[in-house]
C-alpha cells in the first residue's frame, strides 16, 4: 500500500502545473497589441512601423496605464528605448530612440531656456565665448594645431562658360590632404569674395554622384562663379578621395568631427593666401550634414561673413551622422546647447537659414527662426538673418532653394546677379558644365598619393597631436 502511495506521488509530481504562471508572464503582451489598448483607452491614433513593433513585448502593460496620455506613452515606451512624437490633434508618431533627435516641443522649450541666459548682449558674448572654447575643448582641438604649409597641389585649369575649374589637394595637416575643385570667374582680376561650398551626405553610388561630385553641387559652385565669387568645393573626411588615406568607415567617427573643423579652417586660410580673392568678403553654404559644418564654421571661426546652412538648423535634431554629433559638443554648458543655438554664433553677421517641410527643419518658421530674430536683436541687427522655408519640398539643395542662397550671397557679398539671368530676368543654371567625377579628382583614377601622405585614423590623430 505504501508502495502505491509512493507511485501516485510521483506521478503527481510530474504533472505539469499549468496554473503556476509567474507576474511576469501573466502581465505580458506584445506592443502591437498594447497600442491598440491604448489607441482605444485614450481615443487616439499612433503611427508606426511594422518592423518597429515586430516581435516587442511589453512587461506589465496593464499597471503602466495612466489617466494622462502622454504619460501613459512614457510609461509603456520609454524602457523599450522607442519615443513618440504628438503629430496632430489626438494623433502620435512611434519611433526607435537615438540619441541625437528629440521632439520638437523639447528642442522648443530649450531654446526658451537658454533665452533666459542671455537677456542682453554682453551676456550673449560671454555664452558664445564659453560654448567657442567647449567646441574646440570636445573636438581635442585644444589648443588649435599649428598652422603649417598649405602645398597646394593643382590640376591643368579648365575653361567653361563664365568660369574655370582646376582641382587642388591641400595638405590641412602635414602629410593629411584635402581635395576639391576651385572654381574662379574667368574674367576680371578680383580681389573677388570667396566662397566654401560644403556637401552633405546624398548620394547616387551607381552614377558616382555623390557629395561633390554631384549635379546640384556642381551647378551651386559654377553659378556662384559666374556671378563673381571664387569657389572652393570640397570633400567630407573619409568621402571622396579622402578614402586614400582613411576608409569610409571612419567617417562615422568623432575624428570626422574633428577633421572637417580644422579642414574647413584651413580652407579659409588657403582662400586668403590667394592674391584674387578678398579676404574681407568669406561666405559658406552647405546642405545637410554640409549645412552643420556650414554652421559651425561660422560659429567657431570671425572670417565667415556670410552663411547660408541648409535643410539642417533644428532646435531638436543634432546630425545624424557622428561627424556631426558623435563628439559631445552638444554637451557643452550645464544647459547643452543644440544647432539652432550654434547658427546663433554667426550673430551679427547675415545668414540664411533655408528649411522644408519634410525634416527636422520643418518647424523652423516657429520655433528656430523666431528665437535666431531674438539673439540678432541683441545687437540690433535683426534684419541681418532671414529664413527661407519651402513647405512642400524636402531635403536636398535643389533648385529652388539655390535661387534663394544666390539672392543672398549677391546682396551680402557684392555679386553681380544679372550676369547669370536670362532674357526673361530669371536665373538660368544651364551655362554650367557638370563634368564627370573623374574629371574633378586630384589624383586621378589611379589615386597616387604624395610620398608624404600619412594613412589610418590613428597615424591622422598622431600627427594633429605633434601640432599642438
Amino acid at each position: 500500500m505504501k508502495k502505491n502511495l509512493v507511485v501516485v506521488f510521483l506521478l503527481f509530481l510530474a504533472i505539469p502545473v499549468v496554473n503556476a504562471q509567474v507576474p511576469q508572464d501573466i502581465y505580458r503582451k506584445p506592443l502591437k497589441d498594447v497600442i491598440q489598448e491604448i489607441e482605444k483607452r485614450h481615443d487616439i491614433k499612433i503611427r508606426y512601423s511594422e518592423s518597429l513593433v515586430k516581435g516587442v513585448e511589453v512587461l506589465y502593460p496593464s499597471w503602466r496605464y495612466r489617466i494622462d496620455t502622454e504619460e501613459t506613452l512614457v510609461n509603456i515606451l520609454m524602457p523599450l528605448d522607442i519615443i513618440f512624437e504628438k503629430t496632430g490633434d489626438k494623433q502620435y508618431q512611434i519611433s526607435k530612440y537615438v540619441y541625437y533627435q528629440r521632439p520638437p516641443e523639447e528642442g522648443k522649450k530649450h531654446l526658451a531656456q537658454l533665452l533666459s541666459l542671455y537677456k542682453d548682449l554682453p551676456s550673449w558674448e560671454s555664452r558664445k565665448s564659453e560654448l567657442r572654447k567647449c567646441f574646440l575643448a570636445q573636438m581635442n582641438l585644444t589648443p588649435l594645431p599649428r598652422k603649417t604649409p598649405l602645398n597646394p597641389i593643382y590640376t591643368p585649369k579648365r575653361k567653361m562658360e563664365g568660369y574655370t575649374v582646376e582641382n587642388v589637394a591641400i595638405e590641412t595637416i602635414p602629410g593629411v590632404y584635402l581635395c576639391g575643385s576651385l572654381y574662379r570667374p574667368s574674367k576680371g582680376k578680383g580681389p573677388f569674395p570667396a566662397i566654401l561650398c560644403t556637401h552633405g551626405h546624398a548620394d547616387n553610388s551607381d552614377l558616382n554622384q555623390y557629395g561633390r561630385y554631384r549635379p546640384d553641387h556642381q551647378y551651386r559652385c559654377a553659378t556662384l562663379a559666374r556671378m563673381g565669387a571664387v569657389v572652393f568645393s570640397y570633400e567630407m573626411f573619409a568621402w571622396g578621395e579622402s578614402q586614400l588615406q582613411v576608409s569610409k568607415e571612419v567617417h562615422r567617427t568623432g575624428l570626422a568631427l574633428t577633421m572637417q573643423t580644422v579642414n574647413s579652417m584651413r580652407v579659409i586660410d588657403f582662400l586668403e593666401s590667394l592674391p584674387y580673392v578678398d579676404p574681407k568678403r568669406i561666405g559658406v553654404t552647405g546642405e545637410s550634414g554640409g549645412g552643420t559644418q556650414t554652421f559651425l564654421l561660422a560659429a567657431l571661426d570671425d572670417r565667415v561673413t556670410v552663411s547660408v546652412p541648409v535643410v539642417m538648423v533644428s532646435s531638436f535634431f543634432y546630425g545624424g551622422c557622428p561627424c556631426e554629433s558623435g563628439l559631445p559638443i552638444h554637451s557643452c554648458s550645464g544647459a547643452g546647447t543644440n544647432n539652432a543655438e550654434i547658427a546663433a554664433m554667426a550673430s551679427p553677421r547675415p545668414m540664411l537659414v533655408i528649411s522644408d517641410g519634410d525634416d527636422w527643419t520643418r518647424h523652423v518658421p516657429e520655433i528656430e527662426f523666431p528665437y535666431l530674430k531674438k539673439v540678432y536683436e541683441l545687437y540690433g541687427k535683426d534684419g541681418n538673418v532671414e529664413n527661407f522655408h519651402l513647405a512642400t519640398e524636402g531635403h536636398d539643395y535643389g533648385s529652388s532653394k539655390r535661387m534663394a542662397m544666390y539672392g543672398f550671397m549677391a546682396r551680402h557679398l557684392g555679386l553681380n546677379l544679372n550676369a547669370v539671368k536670362n532674357k526673361s530676368g530669371k536665373i538660368d543654371e544651364s551655362k554650367a558644365t557638370i563634368e564627370n567625377f573623374e574629371a574633378l579628382l586630384v589624383f586621378g583614377k589611379e589615386g597616387k598619393l604624395p610620398s608624404s601622405a600619412v594613412k589610418g585614423p590613428d597615424a591622422v590623430m598622431a600627427v594633429l597631436k605633434s601640432l599642438q
